[in-house]
């Protein structure tokens, strides 16, 4: 936990204090630059869920390492709602939503409308209304809707399209952002 030389207590020996987990070691992308923009050496996730009424206020990446104990409960706080239906959301999703609130440099935590969705739920929810795609990436794991009330709708997803990352939908008269780990693309107002 130390550096014996120094006495000084290392990010590494931090990590074993604070996470108490076994690590994981970090998956490469071909576009790590723009990818991780805003990411830092420390990765930390803040949202709540309006549905739920729980909160999530974590660190679960530290230099490279992704903190699985953190991960998992990221993956149990996304779940579908109605079902209570965990999946496990991809890494690279947490990684754009943690980058884009850094960039915001809002301290105010997501409020997260929809992580992933099981079948039944997307089905449901596309009978009763338009804009809920049959094969939606929150099927997947690979997408957040969320809101912030401290930054716009615009302000939001200038920051998530900053990270160069994935797919990011404008849904201005609902007040919400939609980011993902798909393809690079934009939609909305």
């Amino acid at each position: 936990m130390t550096d014996t030389a120094s006495g000084v207590m290392t990010r590494r020996g931090l990590l074993g204090a604070f996470a108490a987990t076994a690590l994981t070691a970090a998956p490469t992308y071909s576009k790590a630059a723009g990818f991780l923009r805003g990411g830092g050496d420390i990765r930390r996730i803040k949202m709540y869920s309006g549905r739920t009424g729980e909160r999530i206020d974590m660190i679960y990446w530290i230099e490279g390492d992704y903190i699985s104990d953190a991960v998992n409960e990221i993956h149990h706080f996304m779940r579908d709602w109605r079902t209570h239906d965990v999946k496990a959301i991809d890494l690279r999703t947490i990684d754009i939503m943690a980058a884009a609130h850094n960039l915001m440099d809002v301290s105010e935590p997501y409020m997260l409308l929809s992580g992933y969705r099981s079948p039944k739920t997307n089905a449901m929810l596309r009978r009763r209304g338009s804009g809920v795609a049959k094969n939606s990436l929150h099927l997947k794991g690979q997408a957040a809707d969320l809101r912030l009330s401290a930054r716009s709708v615009n302000q939001m997803a200038r920051a998530a399209s900053a990270c160069k990352a994935g797919g990011v939908g404008r849904y201005s008269s609902s007040n919400f952002v939609h980011m993902d780990c798909g393809p690079v693309r934009s939609w909305g107002r």
